[in-house]
């Protein structure tokens, strides 16, 4: 089975050579590094790291994941992983299983289902994934703990869906397409860790309350779509 990491960097140096060091190198076929104009070297670690480096001026996280994703090479399955070393990447295995196993098309690393230091997820966080899976769970009748970027899905599935989230929105536009298209989607335990340097997200109250906004304005405009494409005409 050939498997692509994807793993979108924005300086990230403290972090990106512990992550690509710590991937299973007997599971993982080739590595991806997207940067978005890194300043503080991350992108010669990653290269130095044996990592396929990709430059992304263009800003937002799912440009960088479908910048990423366009990049690979026949794989079939993608996985994506951030930079931060907060998912850890020796956990591979867990997300691979599944699939591997043709028990899903689609897999997701839950940060809360898995162990996890107090702390680790700041608190405004944790309530956001609450409320974000809550409403997927009531909307999509799909039950899911987590929103985390750690995750991964048969190729040939990322294909169909077609994505196209440039923003925060990707955390959870492969999760509604995927449930509205009945894909198997099984979520699996991971270990969460805090990350190492200042998130972009969850670390400025402008990333907090963006994040917030796309993730959940994504979740009634593909509930509204699929209302809309399920009424007989």
């Amino acid at each position: 089975m050939r498997v692509s990491v994807v793993i979108p960097t924005r300086n990230e140096a403290q972090a990106i050579g512990r992550v690509i060091g710590d991937l299973p190198a007997d599971l993982v076929t080739e590595v991806i590094v997207v940067d978005n104009n890194s300043t503080d070297g991350t992108p010669e670690i990653a290269s130095r790291m044996g990592a396929r480096v990709i430059s992304e001026a263009r800003r937002g996280y799912g440009q960088a994941c479908l910048t990423g994703l366009a990049s690979t090479r026949a794989p079939d399955v993608v996985v994506f992983l951030d930079g931060d070393y907060s998912d850890r990447p020796a956990d591979l295995p867990l997300l691979l299983a599944p699939i591997a196993e043709g028990r899903a098309d689609i897999t997701m690393g839950s940060r809360l289902a898995g162990p996890h230091p107090p702390g680790a997820l700041p608190w405004h966080s944790r309530f956001g994934n609450w409320l974000a899976a809550s409403l997927i769970t009531h909307l999509y009748e799909l039950k899911i703990s987590d929103l985390g970027p750690f995750r991964a899905a048969r190729a040939d599935v990322l294909r169909a869906v077609k994505l196209e989230e440039t923003t925060y929105g990707w955390a959870v536009e492969l999760i509604l397409k995927g449930a509205t298209e009945g894909l198997r989607i099984v979520e699996v335990p991971v270990s969460y860790h805090p990350r190492i340097g200042k998130s972009k997200i969850s670390g400025t109250f402008r990333g907090t309350v963006g994040a917030t906004w796309f993730i959940l304005s994504r979740i009634a405009r593909y509930y509204f779509r699929r209302r809309k494409n399920s009424i007989p005409r």
